[in-house]
Formats: C-alpha cells, structure tokens, sequence
C-alpha cells in the first residue's frame, strides 16, 4: 500500500500527529497529569515514607561511616594482604576504643565548657548590650539607640516567656523526648550493623542493582552508579577533614590568644563547618560574643584567628582535599543553598549539596543520551560516544529518525 505524500496530509497530521514539539508537550501533561493523581491518593504512600523515615537514618549514618572506612579497609585487603573481615574487625576495635576514650575523658571536659558557657551566657549578653548602649549614646544615632533597645527589649521579653513555658513543655513532652532518645539509641545501635555488611558487601551491592537493569542498559547504569559513589565519597570524606582541621585550627588559635571555651567553640566550628561558605562564620558569632566580654582586643584576636583560619583553610586545606570534586560552580552552590536551607532547615543545609550533585548526574547523562538519539542536535553539539554506545546503534537511531 502506497503511503499518502507529505503535501496532501491533513494539517492535523502535520501540526499534532507528526509533529515533535506537540509530541513533547504532551509527554509533559502526562507527566503533570500522573504527578496530579498521586497527589490524590497520597494516604496510600504514606505508610512507604512513615517507613522510609524509620530505616533511612540509620541507612545515612551507615553511608557516610562507609565512605569514611572503606578506603582504610581497601588498603589493608589490597596492599596488606589482609582478609577484609578481619580488617573490617579491626577497624572496628580502633573505633570503638577511640569512642571508649572520648567517653571516659573528652566528653566531661567539653561538658563542663558547656555548662559554664549556658551559665554565663546571660550575663555575657548583657554586658554585650551594654556596650552597644554605649557606643550609640551619641545624641545623632538616638534613633538607632531607641531601635536597639527595642529589640532588645524585645528578645529579653520572649526569652523570658520561653524559659516560664520550659517546665510545662517539658513535662507534657517528656513522652516526646523519650521517643526521640530510643529512636537515637536505636540508630547507633542499627548503623554499626548496617556499615559491616555495607563494608563486607560493597562490590556487591552494585551488581546486585545492575542485574534488574536491560542488557543494553547496565553498562550505562553500573558507569552511573560509580560515578554517584566516587561523587559521594568526595564530598563526604573531604567535608568532615576538612571540618576535622577547622575545628582543630580554630581551638589552637583560640588557645594561643587565651579566649575562654576554645574547645567547645573549635567544636562548634567544625560542625558548622559542613555548612558550605557560611558555616565558619556563623560559628564566630558566639566567640565574638564572648571576647566582647572579655575585653576589646579580645574581639580583634578573634578576628585575627578567623582570618588566619580561612586563609589557610580556601588557600591550603580545601585546595588539597576538596578541590573541585563536585564540579559545581560557587553560584550554583549558592542557590542550591538557599533553597534546601529554606525547604529543611539545617539538614537541608548540610544536605543538599550531595543530593543535587547526585541529581545533576543523573540528569546529565539523562540528556546526553537524548542528544546522541535525537535529530535536534548536530553532529558536533553530541557528547563523545561512551562504551556503552556504538557507531553501529548511533547510525541505526539517525536512520529511523529519517
């Protein structure tokens, strides 16, 4: 049967039928229109994140145990000889005798800084607002005198209104806090076994995941999920040493110039630290807080001790351990940021950052294979073709697009 020629079909058949951009945007209502239905019946997903909130924790403290140990253990199997059980064994013990150690002579002493901290802070405050009293009592910043008096006001107010409503809080959340702290038992208890069969298992789990994959496609998935490991295990191991040594130069720093709780406040700062860009200067706050107290150029050793930290840490640390692993370019990471910040808080804060590097692989190898099977892009706009493709498939797909 002799196929109609092009000039005698139907506009329909051109402008619906035939035609790639309404083929696309159909795709896309379907997509919106599926999306909208399982927006419908939701109750019935929720019993899978109810679920997914209880193993996920965990599965993540598990993940990044791993990536953090894995490389230790590769090498005592690899150029050690040694069993990988045995070495996962071992590794175990110096990790357990290390937090044996930090119970028994760390954790008193950071807890002491702490509560000396919580107890004086009232009055570090005070004496800070003080100060600021006194620097606006010029008659021509009267306004911003009145203005930060207000605030002050203000926040004393609410802080006050918050420490009478503590007692009752607590005693009608006490079933709360119980909860929370079994679930963090529970957690570090799980994560131990998890990360053994995790570290025992490793070269597994990836063709486990590939098998359920289609022939043609599980070179290109097992190249994908190497790609999402190496990624993951940049960023998590570089961000913790990096964090590691923050802390580390920050508590040194404030040793030399005599600041008080120079441990508690190196901690701090490392943890902070996981916050890209602003993490080392939120944790200044609080030290600059309490040099203010001490003394004036108490607060210009701390800035000195800051400056000389992030010099180091941008020219030397992060250079040598991060790099450029992530390949995101500091406006991306920025915005990234900001909208993880604003959607979880903290958390999304701290992990956002993998989970759109993640994404963006995903995506990106999404596209490159539309490109290589799609007649919208010329033969040099195409990414160069990867194992998983061949000349023979590449002129098989621009055939049956002609």
């Amino acid at each position: 049967m002799r196929e109609t020629p092009e000039k005698n079909k139907s506009w329909f058949y051109k402008w619906f039928l035939n035609n790639q951009l309404t083929v696309i945007l159909v795709n896309i209502f379907l997509v919106f229109l599926i999306i909208f239905l399982f927006s419908k019946i939701s109750f019935v997903f929720q019993p899978v994140g109810q679920i997914l909130g209880i193993v996920m924790p965990p599965v993540i403290l598990a993940l990044v145990l791993y990536y953090l140990i894995n490389p230790l253990i590769n090498v005592l199997e690899s150029k050690l000889h040694v069993n990988r059980i045995i070495s996962i064994a071992f590794v175990f013990i110096i990790i357990l005798a290390l937090l044996i150690w930090g119970v028994m002579s760390l954790i008193p002493f950071v807890q002491s800084q702490v509560d000396s901290l919580v107890k004086n802070w009232p009055q570090y405050w005070d004496s800070l607002n003080k100060s600021l009293q006194n620097m606006f009592s010029d008659p021509k910043l009267h306004i911003v005198k009145e203005r930060l008096a207000t605030t002050n006001a203000s926040i004393t107010k609410s802080f006050e209104k918050s420490m009478s409503q503590i007692l009752p809080q607590t005693m009608n959340n006490l079933s709360s806090a119980v909860s929370v702290l079994t679930n963090v038992v529970m957690i570090l208890l799980t994560a131990p076994f998890i990360l053994f069969f995790m570290l025992k298992d490793d070269k597994k789990f990836k063709v486990s995941v590939v098998k359920f994959v289609p022939n043609r496609l599980k070179k290109s998935v097992s190249d994908m999920l190497s790609e999402i490991s190496q990624s993951l295990s940049s960023y998590i191991t570089g961000q913790l040493t990096v964090a590691f040594w923050v802390a580390v130069m920050f508590f040194v720093g404030y040793l030399i110039i005599g600041q008080r709780y120079a441990l508690i406040l190196g901690i701090v700062a490392g943890i902070l630290n996981l916050i890209p860009y602003v993490g080392s200067a939120l944790a200044l706050i609080p030290s600059l807080v309490i040099a203010a107290f001490i003394a004036p150029s108490m607060v210009i050793k701390v800035l000195i001790v800051f400056a000389v930290e992030q010099t180091i840490e941008t020219r030397v640390i992060s250079p040598i351990i991060v790099g450029n692993k992530m390949q995101m370019h500091p406006v991306t990471t920025i915005l990234v940021l900001l909208v993880s910040a604003g959607l979880y808080g903290l958390v999304g804060m701290i992990a956002g950052i993998p989970i759109f590097a993640i994404l963006k692989i995903i995506c990106t190898r999404i596209f490159n294979w539309f490109k290589r099977n799609s007649s919208w892009y010329d033969d040099e706009d195409v990414e160069p073709l990867d194992e998983t493709t061949t000349v023979k498939d590449t002129e098989n797909s621009k055939k049956n697009h002609k």
